[in-house]
């Protein structure tokens, strides 16, 4: 979820995100200015029957790439593969994720190692370094904003940057806005998305990219706000949520309904 700067630009170069959220940079220098787009997914606004503002996401070319890659990174985790095939299999491994661990922190300690298996050698190093103390954090903030929107619309479903506000009343477009998780409403399980996603996710960008943040999932409408700049609080109240009462991994364990074993 990282853009690398290719090294041989010149050193006046500067970059500027336009005002579109989506795929497109502006490269300058005194000599030229070069746009540059960068399709992998995509999401627009469209209008629903009733007048609506809806998103909708248009699937990339590297979508099944990147399902395939971490696919194969949980497979590694959990110790063994499910045979169902697509984004169906992929939340059987990740509930198998979930049931392997003891702990809460044992599970998180897993996802996070997942994650950053899906980066090359050095590179979350060299973010956090170069990248993440830039003007107090918000060239950071900015860029994994617009990276996960690029990469990340197959595992979330559609999603968009917008404005967040910081604690120091500042305001930055390094939020991400998922419309409705299909993370969530697939495993359908509360416990999935805080000991699966949120919480490693959280630590994943502030430990190995230097980047703050806090997700705050609705368990209602299954959105999701990311706050990248911003970091998660004390007391987070999600975390403590009741699962669904159509939890499956409660059923497994034969809990009461309602009682997710990691929630």
């Amino acid at each position: 979820m990282a853009i690398l700067i290719h090294p041989l630009l010149p050193p006046t170069t500067t970059i500027v995100f336009s005002n579109s959220f989506s795929t497109k940079l502006i490269l300058r220098s005194p000599n030229h200015t070069r746009r540059v787009r960068c399709r992998i997914s995509d999401s627009s606004e469209v209008k629903s029957d009733e007048g609506a503002s809806k998103l909708e996401y248009k699937p990339g070319l590297l979508d099944d790439f990147f399902m395939q890659s971490f696919r194969n990174k949980l497979v590694e985790e959990v110790g063994s593969d499910s045979d169902k095939p697509g984004y169906v299999g992929l939340i059987e491994l990740v509930k198998l994720l979930l049931l392997k661990g003891r702990t809460r922190s044992e599970t998180g300690d897993a996802a996070v190692r997942i994650l950053k298996s899906l980066f090359p050698p050095l590179i979350l190093e060299l973010y956090k370094l170069l990248i993440a103390p830039i003007a107090q954090g918000k060239l950071a903030a900015l860029m994994v904003a617009r990276v996960t929107v690029l990469t990340c619309q197959w595992l979330m479903g559609p999603s968009k940057v917008n404005i967040i506000d910081l604690p120091n009343g500042e305001s930055w477009d390094s939020g991400v806005f998922v419309e409705k998780c299909q993370y969530l409403e697939e495993s359908k399980c509360v416990g999935v998305c805080i000991n699966t996603c949120k919480l490693p996710t959280q630590t994943f960008f502030k430990d190995y990219m230097g980047v703050p943040l806090v997700m705050e999932p609705n368990f209602k409408d299954y959105s999701c706000q990311f706050k990248f700049g911003v970091a998660p609080p004390e007391d987070d109240g999600n975390v403590n949520e009741p699962c669904f009462e159509t939890c499956s991994i409660a059923g497994r364990r034969k809990l009461k309904s309602g009682e997710c074993p990691l929630a």
